[in-house]
């Protein structure tokens, strides 16, 4: 494994990684910041957790010539609170290493022109922003990306769906013509590399972990039931385990209120965030959840991506999730950092093969589990 010395990472740069208690880069940070450096055109295949935003960070900010107040980076992500992540990122990383990289957050559902006061007055090294509200800026020609030399792509799996490859088509167009395009993402469909090869120059794809995709501190497990259970079987669960701060997944945005008020009916601490939630409620519900006000956080798969919460000590599946991708990304939300996990399905019958397809593919073992005497415990086979 390279030091970050190895790397070439400044020291400046190393200084500041310190005050986060960072001392030496992970296996994806090794593989592709030299990469990086190089203006090679990547896609990043490296599980949730692992230090995938820092990679591309590092060599960003290496790059970056803070004497031209002009937007340099671009990087782009699927959720509002993805593109938080990332720019809390980028000022922690700014302010601890004491660099004059500024960057912007540009998302939709916000004023528009008090984002346009902003690009005048800050005048960011680094935009990171959703599509739809970026391209807007551009074509207002209050956001100039002719000076911008990397683009990253984040969550790329799930940016580039439906109407997003357009947008993302048309603000690449707008960029330099050497410019470096970076993807990345827990996982990679076929689909995926085939709109990347389109987008990108030549592209080296790099994975890590290859055979195990799914953090290996995380225990899986399953209970089996019929749906008219699954509520009951949460609660009961929830009542054994009584997680430290668990996320419960849902497949349809209308249960979660509904679940929200039993499980607060039945005194959990439960509270839930969906798309078409006010930008400031979302907010004050993740930060409630962050703050332990709420144990339980009741959610979609879309309206999950970009949450970073240290301490989830259990992800719950209460609807099976639709695709592999899902789960990974589902069970990406506990075990972060070097913390151990736990994901905990509440099944029917019919998604039985589809435990065996997930074993197969992410190399684990999902336990059976049955409720007995108020503990849940392994079913003997």
């Amino acid at each position: 494994m390279n030091t970050f010395e190895q790397l070439k990472i400044s020291s400046t740069l190393i200084d500041g990684l310190k005050k986060q208690d960072i001392t030496s880069p992970t296996e994806v940070q090794s593989l592709v910041i030299g990469n990086i450096i190089q203006n090679k055109d990547l896609l990043i295949n490296s599980q949730t957790g692992t230090g995938k935003t820092l990679a591309y960070l590092l060599p960003i900010f290496e790059k970056i010539d803070t004497s031209k107040r002009e937007t340099q980076a671009l990087i782009l992500a699927p959720t509002h609170e993805l593109v938080m992540q990332i720019t809390n990122q980028v000022e922690l990383l700014a302010k601890n290493a004491e660099i004059s990289v500024t960057s912007l957050a540009l998302i939709g559902e916000v004023n528009i022109q008090k984002q346009i006061k902003n690009i005048k007055s800050v005048k960011p090294h680094i935009v990171i922003g959703s599509c739809g509200r970026v391209l807007d800026l551009i074509k207002q020609k209050k956001l100039k990306s002719h000076n911008i030399k990397t683009i990253v792509l984040d969550e790329v799996d799930n940016l580039l769906n439906g109407k997003n490859i357009t947008c993302i088509e048309d603000i690449i167009r707008t960029t330099l013509r050497d410019r470096q395009i970076i993807g990345c993402s827990a996982s990679l469909t076929d689909s995926t590399i085939k709109i990347c090869d389109k987008l990108m120059k030549e592209f080296e794809i790099i994975k890590t972990k290859e055979k195990s995709q799914i953090n290996p501190n995380i225990n899986h497990s399953y209970l089996l039931g019929e749906i008219r259970d699954k509520f009951t079987f949460l609660r009961k669960t929830l009542t054994a385990t009584n997680p430290k701060r668990a996320i419960v997944f849902v497949n349809n945005e209308k249960n979660i209120e509904v679940l929200v008020s039993k499980l607060n009916y039945h005194n959990y601490k439960a509270i839930g965030i969906f798309g078409n939630m006010a930008k400031e409620d979302r907010k004050n519900a993740i930060n409630k959840f962050k703050l332990g006000k709420a144990k339980i956080l009741i959610t979609t798969d879309l309206s999950a991506r970009g949450l970073d919460i240290v301490d989830v000590s259990h992800v719950f599946n209460l609807d099976f999730p639709k695709s592999k991708n899902e789960y990974l990304h589902r069970c990406g939300r506990t075990a972060r950092g070097n913390r151990n996990g736990n994901t905990i399905s509440i099944i029917t019958k019919k998604e039985l093969d589809i435990i065996k397809d997930l074993q197969k593919e992410f190399n684990i073992v999902i336990t059976p589990k049955t409720l007995q005497n108020g503990e849940l415990v392994d079913i003997i086979k």
